[in-house]
């Protein structure tokens, strides 16, 4: 049977860094037909590469089916098939997994025709259903009637708290002593959610308290314990939410630092999560995420990708804070053409630059260390059993 989802290892001497252990009941098959390993499939890309939650044990994509989903993604096996349909997964799985998960992240956020068959035909076959899109199937009266009929449960992740409940901005973010970084970027599904993620594990790994919080619905599937599906809220509280989750991360965790995920572009003409964001957390430091083979945005073929020198300007003129290194996402490039545009990035804005998929952690690492040097390894004190 594949190995859960959980490549991120942290030295169990750090016992706040510990990961979560995945409770009973939390196989799952991931679909994203026709999407997997490109931008419109980010939700099933970072399942597969980290999940708290959910044992994965499969993907749906019959583009790709017959390969290694890590191999696809990152070079490296993952024992994570990639498969044909439903079917087959479910007879690889020898039983029925307990959650089909939607992987598919359209910029639209909608269900097509096909997309709505498989997702009802897991549930006749008695699969409860993740939902992270736009589109509401709590709202559908076939799928309402269909999981009914099966004694399954459909989650909405993106589906916001009662406005009651919701959060503005209060200023207590003023009172979180730790750092904060946020992971911004130049462009949608080019990896802040991936950066955040290693960046957390890397700084743990260092005996460093690193805590995430995520601002996007793939986080929350992940099992993370701080977040908010961001562009599901009415704008008046999104700045709020996002303290909000901030502060439950520094009360509950006491961590070194606080590592928030970044949404979209400051620069992006189609979403303004990250300068709610940057309001809300108020972080005293960036890190860019760039994608030098990108010529224009994902989804917005239209519009040209910003330099990394300009979305740079932008954010340290929008807020108080500065950026404090860039990350390569490599993209099209060869490895001669990474190892360029790392280099030309470092010369242009005077940051430390790195591929956080390519290249050791530790350069990661001392892009915050030499931002923050005031973070320092924690001593802890092991007892015998």
């Amino acid at each position: 049977m594949p190995t859960p989802s959980v490549p991120f290892s942290i030295d169990p001497a750090h016992a706040w860094a510990e990961p979560i252990a995945l409770p009973a009941g939390t196989t799952a098959i991931v679909y994203c037909e026709g999407q997997f390993g490109e931008q419109d499939g980010k939700t099933a890309n970072g399942l597969v590469r980290h999940s708290e939650k959910y044992e994965i044990l499969s993907v749906i994509d019959s583009t790709h089916a017959g390969a290694d989903a890590g191999m696809l993604l990152d070079g490296t096996a993952n024992g994570i098939p990639i498969l044909d349909g439903l079917a087959t997964a479910i007879a690889h799985a020898g039983h029925v997994p307990d959650y089909l998960i939607c992987g598919v992240a359209p910029a639209d956020g909608l269900l097509s025709a096909a997309q709505r068959t498989v997702l009802l035909d897991g549930i006749a076959r008695g699969m409860h259903i993740i939902n992270g899109l736009h589109e509401f199937l709590t709202d559908d009266a076939e799928f309402v009637a269909a999981a009914l009929l099966a004694g399954v449960t459909i989650t909405d992740i993106r589906r916001p708290k009662d406005k009651q409940d919701l959060h503005l901005f209060s200023g207590r973010i003023f009172d979180v002593t730790c750092p904060r970084i946020t992971i911004l970027g130049t462009d949608g599904a080019i990896g802040k959610r991936t950066t955040a993620t290693i960046l957390v594990r890397a700084l743990n790994e260092r005996g460093i308290h690193a805590v995430m919080v995520g601002t996007g619905q793939t986080t929350i599937i992940q099992g993370g314990r701080y977040g908010v599906a961001l562009d599901a809220l009415v704008p008046q509280f999104c700045s709020g939410e996002v303290e909000n989750q901030v502060v439950a991360a520094f009360e509950g965790e006491h961590p070194d630092v606080i590592i928030v995920e970044g949404q979209g572009a400051l620069s992006h003409p189609a979403y303004i999560t990250s300068a709610h964001i940057l309001r809300g957390s108020q972080p005293e430091g960036v890190i860019v995420q760039h994608a030098p083979g990108r010529t224009v945005l994902g989804d917005f073929p239209m519009v040209a990708m910003p330099t990394v020198t300009s979305e740079i300007a932008l954010i340290e003129a929008f807020a108080d804070t500065r950026v404090i290194g860039v990350t390569v996402n490599h993209e099209n490039l060869s490895a001669d053409q990474l190892a360029a545009a790392i280099d030309e990035i470092e010369l242009d804005t005077g940051l430390p630059a790195t591929d956080p998929l390519t290249r050791p952690l530790s350069e990661l690492v001392e892009m915050v260390l030499q931002a923050f040097p005031a973070l320092t390894p924690r001593q802890t004190t092991r007892t015998a059993a």
